[in-house]
């Protein structure tokens, strides 16, 4: 009885680990894996990480136009007080007429308390360094926006790539259903003395190799899934569900051709990169204009000579209070041409960038234009290959029914079976080949960012 117990204690056991097991299986769909590796993945958050950086410096450029406002204090023991000669006209009053007198000047212990205020009223330099780290916060704002972008393209690059591996599968599978059964339905006309033994080992032949097949391909579907795990940042013994099918459209309309790009991506973080060595020259020149400054100090100095006395509060014990207020003109007026060189390091920058802007353009248009010829031309083929399909299937069961019947032979149905397997391999690479198409025109046009979003 003891036994019997212990024996269904870990049988339900194994059913709650078996439930606990499946409970851990993560159901994506196309858009919820693009999410999720858009979140997740080690490049987006580097260049969330830059961002954060870009920010930091653009306040470090504000501080450069803010009040600062400085407190110390300080305490100095005078070892030995310095001497200074008075001049011969003071000798009388020593009583050595005619001659320099000898004198230590200062305090044993001299303290000082000071409040110092500084603000810079005009200064261009600083005001262009601002306008710089702004539009360097820009940029790595559409930094993010690239990486999500490429982290989503490549996502989906794969997903698509396992559901067609999914889909090879199911068709490796059920090839091997079909050789299961004529293998049994030969087995028995080899048994009988009507069929022939090479005849069975030819179904045999082409079984294993069949077998070999969707070993290879369950090999590749792990080795994706694995893939699409990493890019997800997720740890491999979790257990993923693609819920989309190869056949999903991706776009949502029929693309139709456009020459505007200015919304792309790398055309605004060129156009955004112009702008920047715009302002470094701008920078630069700044450098010739002159800089205006106020600033103060307010602060109070205690002399005394006996540190017995230093925080008492007798006559001897006296503090000095003192105060300035400074007005700062700086004119710069010659600096060896260096500004001047550097402005022209700045424009020929310039000048770069925009050559590589407009290149950028025009290859942005090729690409678009080839990727809807591609688009247009595997469509195509997936609709033959697809027909194509369907027509070798038909042959193969129609050669599959006469050599049962005993009509056509085994050669005639191996040769069919290969037609059949031919075509469906180049269905599934017409399939996935439409699905790339349909992902490279999303990355053109920027209609990826509709799987990225929420």
């Amino acid at each position: 009885m003891k036994g019997r117990i212990i024996s269904l204690a870990f049988i339900l056991l194994g059913v709650q680990l078996i439930f606990a097991q499946e409970s851990k299986t993560i159901e994506l769909s196309l858009q919820k894996c693009v999410q999720l590796a858009v979140e997740n993945n080690i490049n987006v958050r580097t260049a969330r990480i830059d961002k954060e950086k870009g920010t930091a410096k653009k306040d470090e450029a504000k501080a450069g136009l803010y009040p600062k406002i400085n407190m110390s204090a300080s305490m100095t023991d005078n070892v030995a007080l310095p001497t200074t000669l008075l001049p011969e006209a003071f000798g009388a009053l020593a009583g050595t007429p005619g001659k320099a007198v000898a004198v230590q000047m200062g305090s044993n212990y001299s303290s000082t308390a000071m409040l110092s205020i500084s603000q810079v009223i005009y200064n261009q330099t600083a005001l262009t360094a601002l306008k710089l780290a702004k539009k360097a916060d820009e940029i790595n704002e559409l930094g993010i926006q690239k990486s999500k972008e490429e982290i989503g393209i490549q996502v989906a690059k794969m997903y698509m790539l396992a559901l067609t591996t999914l889909e090879q599968q199911k068709l490796i599978e059920s090839n091997i259903e079909r050789a299961e059964r004529l293998k049994k339905i030969t087995q028995v006309t080899v048994d009988n003395g009507v069929g022939k033994q090479i005849d069975l080992d030819r179904i045999n032949v082409s079984l294993e190799n069949t077998y070999n097949q969707l070993s290879n391909t369950k090999a590749a579907q792990e080795q994706q899934m694995n893939t699409i795990k990493y890019l997800l940042d997720m740890t491999l013994d979790t257990q993923i569900h693609l819920t989309d099918t190869v056949g999903t459209e991706l776009l949502n309309n029929k693309p139709v051709l456009i020459n505007d790009f200015s919304s792309n991506v790398n055309v605004r973080m060129l156009e955004s990169q112009q702008q920047v060595y715009s302002l470094n020259k701008k920078f630069i020149n700044a450098g010739y204009l002159p800089s205006l400054s106020v600033s103060g100090q307010a602060a109070y100095q205690g002399l005394q000579n006996k540190f017995s006395t230093y925080f008492s509060s007798n006559s001897d014990n006296k503090w000095f209070p003192y105060a300035n207020f400074t007005v700062t003109l700086s004119v710069p007026v010659f600096d060896g041409f260096e500004k001047r060189s550097k402005a022209h390091q700045a424009e020929m920058d310039t000048k770069k960038t925009e050559l590589t802007l407009n290149n950028t353009k025009e290859a942005l248009s090729l690409d678009y234009r080839n990727a809807l010829n591609t688009y247009t031309n595997n469509k195509t083929n997936v609709s033959r290959q697809k027909q194509n399909l369907q027509l070798a299937e038909k042959v193969y069961m129609e050669t599959s029914l006469r050599y049962k019947e005993g009509v056509a032979t085994m050669s005639s149905l191996l040769q069919d079976e290969t037609g059949l397997d031919n075509a469906q391999a180049s269905y599934l690479t017409a399939l996935y080949n439409f699905k790339d198409s349909e992902l490279k025109i999303m990355s053109l046009n920027g209609e990826i960012n509709r799987l990225i979003q929420k």
